[in-house]
Order: structure tokens, then C-alpha cells, then sequence
């Protein structure tokens, strides 16, 4: 009979096989209902790469590439709110409307990220409120 033994090691699901060889199992992702990035000056100041952050203007109708760290996945079939992060889940209000065209998984220096582009399709005013949960408000 064989017995293999289960611990949470740096967020990874490790475990001894039934021939004493240590294994781990990790496939983190991350389901996300609204497109962070950080504010531009990050990447200015040269902590994050151009296309982890929001562009310095955004226009409508205009299509932007994005860059996340993680195995992320999103809402492909209709409009999800584009915000701005400052880490450790500080988000702002919605910025605009975007609908993401594509999103692609790569590993790089071992680590897992997701790049893809994403078409702004409505700037939304400061104060103004366009979503109600995820279903857009009517003007």
C-alpha cells in the first residue's frame, strides 16, 4: 500500500512519492474580474516594465499591451473595468471600460506571467459610476 504525505511548503503542495522522492504541485492562478496596473511613474522610476503600468494618456477605440506577474485569466466576452493599483489589493475606482483581445501565459527566469492587449473602450469621469458589480450602468 502506498502512503504519500501531503504540506503547504512557500505556497506549493509538496509531497513524498511512494519511491521517497520529494514532488511538488503547485498551479496557481488567478481568476480576475477587473484588468490592475500600476500607476506610470513606477515604471519612470524604473521598478516595473512599461506595460505593467497604465499609459500616461488613455484614449478610446485604442488598443494597449499589459503585462502581469502570475497565471491571470479574465473575462474575454465583454467589458471589464481597467483600474489602478498600488499593490496589496489598493485599487482605485474604474478608470474605463476595456475588453481584454488576448492574454497569454510564458515562463520567465522561472516565474510565471501573463501579457496581452487590451482595447480601451469607454474613459469613465472621475466620480462617475459606469459598472454596478460587473454589468455596465446605462447613461
Amino acid at each position: 500500500m502506498t502512503h504519500i504525505s501531503f504540506q503547504k511548503t512557500r505556497g506549493r503542495l509538496t509531497y513524498v512519492s511512494s519511491y521517497g522522492k520529494i514532488c511538488s504541485m503547485s498551479i496557481i492562478a488567478e481568476y480576475c474580474p477587473d484588468l490592475c496596473l500600476r500607476n506610470i511613474t513606477v515604471f519612470k522610476e524604473g521598478k516595473r516594465e512599461e506595460n505593467e503600468c497604465l499609459p500616461e494618456s488613455l484614449e478610446e477605440g485604442k488598443e494597449y499591451f499589459f503585462l502581469k506577474k502570475g497565471q491571470k485569466h479574465y473575462w474575454l466576452m465583454g467589458e471589464i473595468p481597467l483600474r489602478e493599483t498600488k499593490g496589496s489589493g489598493i485599487l482605485s475606482k474604474p478608470k474605463a471600460s476595456v475588453i481584454i483581445l488576448n492574454a497569454t501565459h510564458f515562463v520567465h527566469e522561472g516565474e510565471i506571467w501573463t501579457r496581452g492587449c487590451y482595447k480601451a473602450i469607454k474613459i469613465i469621469p472621475e466620480g462617475k459610476v459606469y459598472f454596478d458589480g460587473y454589468e455596465k450602468i446605462s447613461d
